[in-house]
């Protein structure tokens, strides 16, 4: 029941935003609120405060759909993205807790089938080892199985497909970021649980702790209602991406980051954490809850961090992120998916955090405006504001690109299907399937059979090709560098990122096609 949370918390909106009792603490969360919407020109926005356990600031920005005149509501769904991951954890620690697994066990249990590249790896895999992002698997390895959605991966693919992406590092060695492997810890809470991940994370998560709008599997976006869209932006608009249409799919990502929720039931899953009632800890034992919100794998800890919040040490939990700031001790974790942003922070020796989740690009809106709701709580004296954080980021961004700059592709142009007759035809990936780089219409077109948006036209840039995907709101474009036949084998293609500094879940490196075949 939405009751939970105060029913005056959730009056109805005007288009600006909600409305709440004028106070100086929501004053000021107001002015910081209002100055990064105006600062990044966001789509929409919906935000909520916790202080000593109780929800003290509620407020809502823009429309669900730029243009559409339909606000922003506490009960708008937004995708949490990776912020999913942190539910799946706890559904596992609901099954630890149940006697229907254990932490140490070893993957296989499960899923007999399951295999990594290195045979040592795969006998030793545990399933607390799919939680940390130390597994040996590259930064994103194989995350194009997962997106740009809608493709045709299952997860059954996924989890035969991690056999073949070799490993960037030891394992257990270090912290990578990775997702598939979250897809197959909800492939073993099924196995363990007895029922479908969609199935246990409603019976076992949603029901009992009342979120009764967070969405996961398929479901009707008309029957459900007040769903947000992602945004990109193009020409200084916000323009909707990849709109859902009335019949919303279940996705092989969903462990990792497939489930929506709206504000209400986010806060209210905060509250769980930081003031968790005497039900919510039968819900949850209180031992299961050290073990996900404790440290497991250390974490870099970045020059900025450093700087910012005076950090001295991070790390991985299980789905949840956490170091010092300030020196108070904060767990946390982020969400990022096509044109929606989140982030959920818990300050748990305070009993306070937020949460707010963004329908539109909005990376360095995401960073300042967590930054500057943090310093409300580990520095308040520190006048350091939005428009000082978003400077800040600005120049760094200068800087870095500086480093590393895309290559301006304005002058490149389309490859005759004669110029590239020796390597056009049909190509394999082992992990990412059949590949067809084939004429079509005068050009050359790319196209992967399990990945429709994986596709575009070849262009060439000075002595190198490339693709420009079709759908602009898959990025980075791809450099292609083709390899002759040896030795018996035959040509292969590899890829890699036009921009260097492009997303890592464009995993485009840990590519290796091998031709197969002619076009037909």
């Amino acid at each position: 029941m939405r009751g939970r949370l105060g029913l005056a918390l959730f009056a109805v909106l005007a288009f600006a935003g909600s409305a709440h009792a004028a106070t100086p603490a929501t004053q000021d969360y107001d002015r910081i609120l209002d100055a990064v919407v105006a600062r990044y020109r966001l789509p929409g926005i919906a935000l909520g405060v916790i202080e000593h356990g109780q929800v003290v600031y509620v407020a809502t920005r823009g429309e669900t759909v730029a243009g559409s005149g339909q606000p922003i509501t506490p009960h708008t769904l937004f995708k949490i993205a990776s912020n999913s991951k942190a539910m799946t954890t706890a559904l596992l620690g609901r099954l630890v807790d149940q006697g229907r697994l254990r932490w140490d066990d070893p993957v296989t249990k499960y899923l007999p089938d399951f295999q990594m590249h290195d045979s040592w790896v795969t006998r030793n895999m545990r399933v607390a080892d799919l939680l940390t992002h130390s597994s040996g698997l590259p930064e994103g390895g194989g995350d194009l199985m997962l997106w740009p959605e809608p493709n045709a991966f299952t997860r059954a693919d996924i989890v035969h497909g991690l056999r073949y992406i070799q490993p960037g590092y030891s394992f257990r060695a270090k912290y990578q970021y990775d997702n598939l492997l979250y897809v197959v810890a909800g492939e073993v809470a099924a196995a363990a649980g007895g029922a479908p991940y969609e199935t246990l994370m409603h019976r076992e998560l949603f029901q009992p702790l009342g979120l009764s709008r967070c969405q996961v599997g398929a479901w009707n976006r008309d029957a459900v209602g007040d769903v947000a869209e992602p945004h990109s932006r193009e020409g200084g608009r916000n323009v909707p991406m990849r709109e859902d249409g009335p019949a919303i799919p279940a996705i092989a990502s969903a462990p990792a980051g497939g489930i929506r929720c709206d504000l209400d039931d986010m806060l209210a899953w905060a509250r769980n954490w930081l003031a968790p009632t005497p039900a919510q800890l039968e819900w949850l034992s209180a031992e299961q809850r050290r073990v996900l919100q404790s440290p497991h794998m250390l974490i870099p800890v970045s020059a900025q961090r450093r700087e910012w919040d005076r950090s001295h040490v991070m790390a991985y939990g299980y789905g949840w992120r956490m170091a010092d700031a300030d020196g108070h001790w904060t767990v946390w974790h982020t969400g990022t998916l096509g044109g929606m942003y989140s982030e959920l922070m818990l300050l748990p020796d305070m009993q306070s955090g937020f949460v707010f989740m963004i329908n539109g690009e909005a990376e360095d809106a995401r960073s300042v405006l967590g930054e500057v709701l943090l310093k409300h709580f580990t520095a308040p004296d520190d006048t350091r504001g939005v428009a000082w954080y978003a400077d800040a980021l600005e120049r760094a961004h200068r800087q870095a690109t500086a480093r590393a700059a895309a290559p301006d592709i304005s002058a490149a142009t389309p490859v005759a299907p004669a110029a590239l007759a020796a390597w056009t035809g049909r190509y394999r990936d082992p992990w990412l399937g059949e590949l067809a780089l084939c004429p079509r219409g005068g050009r050359v077109h790319f196209a992967v059979a399990k990945s429709p948006k994986l596709s575009g036209e070849v262009l060439r840039l000075g002595r190198r090709e490339l693709v420009r995907w079709s759908d602009r709101s898959v990025a980075p474009d791809a450099w292609l560098d083709f390899h002759p036949a040896q030795a018996g084998q035959a040509a292969t293609l590899t890829m890699a990122k036009l921009d260097p500094l492009g997303d890592f879940s464009s995993d485009y490196e840990d590519l290796h096609f091998v031709r197969t075949g002619d076009c037909p």
